[in-house]
């Protein structure tokens, strides 16, 4: 498994110069304007229910990718930890934004232990990547990241995943994927897709007070709270 995953840090790597594509509908992810405009119609659903929060003191950003939910966060919070294992990934976002209100850490996710509380902890389209058998320690360790009272606030993909570029990619099972990128090179990474109801009763029984709900057809998110 250890190899496996890194496998999966090597393919965020890899695709860190064209993950953007993916979010903005470009390329082999334009399946033309009327599901472009509804993409766009469920990020600002998710981006308002984010916002609807209030502001935010100290965040943490766990897998911030290129920074399109970053910039959403300093928006609303004094300072923004980010945390990623794809040094890529963290050179884009730092580039991107440019942003005195971000500090940048390298950390691998899946043995990442808090040394901090934060007053909100959130995520962008990174728990349907972690392996089931790590679940449970990573719902813990951001329970720990959480101050009492703190926000838990992500967003994913939900099935079926109608996000993907035109050529689909290939489901190895329930929860494993191949992805391909544009120069054509193949990786296998972890997938998970789940359904509101399965994955509210999974973060209650971990300790948050939480929903989790769906859009119309592209996402789900959760957003709730750890108990004072």
């Amino acid at each position: 498994m250890k190899d496996f995953l890194q496998h999966q840090i090597d393919y965020y790597s890899a695709r860190a110069p064209e993950y953007d594509d993916w979010f903005y509908r470009r390329g082999r992810y334009d399946h033309g304007a009327a599901h472009k405009k509804q993409w766009q119609q469920e990020v600002r659903q998710a981006r308002e229910q984010l916002h609807s929060g209030g502001r935010q003191r100290q965040i943490l950003e766990l897998a911030p990718g290129t920074g399109i939910w970053t910039a959403e966060l300093i928006k609303m919070g004094e300072r923004v930890t980010a945390l990623d294992a794809s040094p890529a990934m963290l050179a884009i976002n730092r580039a991107k934004l440019r942003s005195d209100a971000v500090e940048y850490q390298r950390a691998d996710l899946f043995n990442w232990q808090p040394s901090r509380q934060y007053d909100m902890v959130f995520f962008g389209f990174w728990l349907s990547h972690v392996p089931a058998d790590k679940l449970e320690a990573f719902l813990g360790a951001v329970r720990s990241a959480l101050k009492p009272g703190g926000r838990l606030f992500f967003v994913d993909s939900q099935r079926p995943d109608l996000s993907q570029q035109r050529v689909r990619n290939a489901n190895l099972g329930e929860d494993r994927q191949e992805r391909l990128l544009n120069d054509g090179r193949r990786f296998e990474i972890v997938k998970i897709y789940y359904e509101p109801a399965a994955l509210t009763e999974i973060l209650r029984r971990h300790g948050f007070e939480i929903e989790a709900r769906a859009t119309a057809r592209f996402f789900i998110y959760a957003d709730g709270r750890k108990p004072r």
